[in-house]
């Protein structure tokens, strides 16, 4: 296994940055994208991955994906994989949801957020409750960034 210097998070589905596939969007297939993921520094209990849009029209965005439990020697997700738990999106299902930007409202960004956690997550939290909880026990975040549009 290679060694990186800092935590990562990619997908070879779409570069940073750039458009996220239709078949990933919610309207185009929903298929689960492909999250790679490397370097959790020394002392790493699990990976958390969250993806959120803060550019839906909502106080806090809108949150496509919670995933909880992930191994910190991880390198491919694997949701199948011992102790991975998929958390309640923006709409309260354990799933992955899609792009879906309401037409007319522009380019949307999906921020995929790995955090490398000391602590291991308990249960499948919401992203707020994640947020509020964990936060002192985030040794190390690295993003990827999305885009989409319904226009």
């Amino acid at each position: 296994m290679p060694m990186f210097d800092k935590l990562a998070v990619s997908s070879p589905d779409f570069e940073n940055l750039g458009r996220i596939p239709d078949r990933l969007s919610a309207d185009g297939g929903n298929e689960t994208p492909v999250i790679e993921l490397a370097g959790a520094p020394e002392g790493t209990v699990e990976l958390a991955l969250i993806v959120n849009d803060p550019d839906a029209p909502l106080p806090h965005g809108f949150t496509h994906w919670v995933v909880y439990g992930i191994p910190a020697d991880t390198t491919t997700l694997d949701l199948s994989a011992e102790g991975v738990v998929v958390g309640p999106m923006g709409a309260g299902q354990t799933v992955w949801y899609g792009p879906q930007p309401p037409a007319g409202h522009g380019v949307h960004h999906y921020f995929f957020h790995v955090y490398a956690l000391g602590k291991a997550v308990e249960g499948a939290p919401t992203r707020e409750e994640f947020l509020a909880t964990y936060a002192g026990d985030v040794l190390e975040t690295a993003r990827y960034v999305g885009t989409f549009s319904n226009d």
